[in-house]
């Protein structure tokens, strides 16, 4: 019976299950992006939430911590580094899994698994570029009458007015106070 035991054991003794996902870890730590099946995303998601929630306190005990997880230096360096300043003021959920489609060998669910604050499609960038992208409209709905060459060549005729029109006057001002 298996009463009580919730973990996917992914077919793997403790020990290589261990060393999976650490693995698994240090690489999404280090490209911020891995492609692996669904069931694998679903346990490092596990496995790996806690660790960068102790990545957020920068102090020698929780980076031995890591280290005894991970056993990868780089990778606990790039965590405390770049990933630590970036989730500092999330809350949680610090991953996020995409499903994309079947494996053509064994018909495994794929998915690629990733850092919520370094992705570009997603996250708040996005949004932002978006919002920068929107241009205001008139209250009518539609586009003003001028359209924009036409307002160039009014801007243009405007400028070139007055320009015409001072160094004449100064010419003439010029003049008289010389012949004065």
């Amino acid at each position: 019976m298996r009463h009580g035991k919730k973990f996917n054991h992914l077919g793997r003794t403790s020990a290589h299950r261990k060393a999976l996902l650490s693995n698994l870890a240090s690489s999404l730590i280090e490209n911020k992006r891995i492609s692996t099946t669904l069931a694998k995303a679903k346990e490092l998601r596990k496995f790996v939430e806690p660790i960068l929630t102790k990545s957020k306190v920068d102090s020698t005990h929780s980076r031995r911590t890591i280290f005894s997880y991970l056993q990868n230096k780089e990778s606990v360096n790039t965590l405390f580094t770049e990933v630590a300043e970036k989730i500092a003021n999330r809350p949680g959920g610090y991953t996020r899994i995409i499903k994309t489609g079947n494996r053509l060998g064994d018909n495994s669910d794929m998915c690629i698994i990733e850092l919520v604050d370094y992705n570009t499609i997603y996250g708040k960038d996005a949004n932002k570029a978006a919002a920068k992208t929107k241009t205001r409209r008139s209250r009518r709905g539609g586009v003003s009458t001028k359209t924009a060459s036409s307002a160039v060549s009014d801007a243009s005729v405007v400028d070139e007015t007055p320009a015409k029109e001072t160094p004449k006057k100064d010419e003439n001002s010029g003049a008289e106070d010389t012949a004065k």
